[in-house]
């Protein structure tokens, strides 16, 4: 039955693609792919942005709540994918958050705290700027951080309309994991979503096509072990 309804949720995803933009829909575990939102919150705005800086649905998107979501067991220094229904298509950085649950993923709203673990920036050793719109993203689960559920939390932001003339758009998806085998060593900087970004930062204000030679991207330095 939870198959059955994955490949609805698909589906009308694709019904209403022809209006919308991209979602982060799959997850992966080394070379297993699992069904469409088995272990990623669906959202309720098909695969629309989020805008609004100051919204909640900054967290893991619109109407992705956590309770008709697996949670799914992953070791630290694991490697994970996530996989769109279509690729980027719009410039801007791809980052990667996580945030330790209190108790359950699966009862946790993103309140607490969020610390980066990746940031995909643009490529600027030809002369001009490269992102990496691909579709999908693979990265590992930091081997220092501590056992527990967290939210695995993905954000495309897209910078092709410049502010403030555009808006930039905040594609994201959330996954529910629990984590075994960390050190529990880490230290890392952390934020509150929404907080974490602002119409003052540089990577949020920029217009990628005048003189679009550097790049910083929003939100806190990404963690290292």
């Amino acid at each position: 039955m939870k198959n059955f309804a994955n490949v609805a949720i698909a589906a009308a995803l694709a019904a209403n693609g022809a209006s919308a933009h991209y979602i982060f829909q799959q997850l992966s575990l080394d070379a297993t792919e699992y069904g469409p939102f088995e272990y990623i919150r669906q959202n309720s705005n098909y695969n629309s942005p989020v805008t609004d800086l100051a919204s909640n649905d900054l967290r893991c998107n619109v109407g992705a709540e956590g309770a008709s979501t697996e949670t799914i067991d992953v070791k630290a220094g694991e490697q994970f994918t996530f996989t769109l229904d279509t690729p980027v298509y719009h410039q801007g950085p791809i980052s990667l958050y996580m945030s330790k649950a209190p108790g359950a993923a699966s009862e946790y709203d993103g309140s607490g705290e969020w610390f980066k673990i990746k940031d995909f920036a643009p490529d600027f050793s030809s002369g001009e700027a490269k992102w990496d719109m691909s579709g999908s993203y693979s990265y590992t689960i930091p081997s220092c951080i501590e056992d527990g559920e967290y939210l695995l939390r993905i954000q495309s932001l897209a910078i092709h309309n410049p502010w403030p003339s555009g808006i930039p758009q905040f594609y994201i998806s959330c996954a529910q994991v629990k984590v075994s085998g960390g050190s529990g060593s880490y230290n890392p900087t952390t934020v509150q979503i929404p907080g974490a970004f602002k119409e003052t930062d540089p990577g949020y204000t920029v217009n990628i096509y005048s003189n679009f030679k550097s790049y910083t991207v929003p939100g806190p330095e990404p963690m290292t072990c």
